[in-house]
């Protein structure tokens, strides 16, 4: 039986070129274009794997997998993402990830980590600057870092740095607009910021938004 797999990238080049290299091997359920529509899709679909990226509108890959987890979604996460830096690799497979994929990987071996997180383990590009022993030994010690903004923080961070108002924010989240900005200010409080330019680099760094380089697709033909 082949794998059913779906797709979340908010670039649609990057999408239908997976969706040509995958779907010889595997069963292709769909491609959501934000986080919001990912979370639709995965609950109606039911997919053994999901490849998604970590930059993605509404919602980021990371709170995405943490709410399909929080949900009891059964399905693989594997991150194919341009973002290199340890730390957002580590947040991946802390959130829920079984493996992380550089875009600038092969055909090849994206076919293999799809085949390697669906049948239960993990996986990790060696061209990436850490390694899946490394990755292990983080996730049993669960130490997190007391600075960086989790859960609705993390949400507020991403839209405030998507250029939301905050009325069209507590109208994504369901909360109020007082509430949104006391998620703001405890937020930029914690972190020593003190303007908006300073949130949006905050979240640019963290990989919640981001204006990727293009992609060359003739890597996956």
């Amino acid at each position: 039986m082949r794998v059913k797999v779906l797709l979340a990238d908010d670039h649609a080049v990057v999408a239908d070129g997976l969706t040509s290299l995958l779907s010889p091997q595997c069963a292709v359920l769909g491609a959501a274009s934000d986080g919001q529509e990912l979370l639709k899709l995965a609950r109606e679909k039911k997919p053994d794997v999901i490849i998604l990226d970590i930059s993605m509108p509404l919602v980021n890959g990371l709170d995405a997998i943490h709410q399909l987890r929080k949900e009891g979604c059964a399905a693989k996460f594997l991150v194919l993402s341009m973002h290199r830096d340890p730390s957002l690799i580590l947040a991946a497979f802390k959130a829920g990830a079984s493996g992380y994929v550089s875009k600038e990987c092969s055909a090849l071996e994206l076919d293999l980590a799809v085949s390697t997180v669906s049948a239960g383990r993990q996986y990790l590009s060696r061209s990436l600057p850490i390694n899946l022993e490394t990755v292990r030994y983080e996730l049993r010690r669960h130490h997190g870092n007391s600075r960086q903004p989790t859960g609705r923080q993390r949400q507020v961070l991403q839209l405030v740095a998507e250029g939301k108002t905050m009325k069209e924010i507590g109208g994504l989240l369901g909360i109020s607009t007082r509430t949104v900005e006391f998620y703001k200010y405890t937020l930029m409080r914690s972190l020593g910021l003190r303007t908006n330019a300073q949130l949006v680099q905050h979240a640019i760094k963290l990989a919640l938004v981001t204006v990727p380089p293009p992609i060359d697709s003739s890597r996956w033909r």
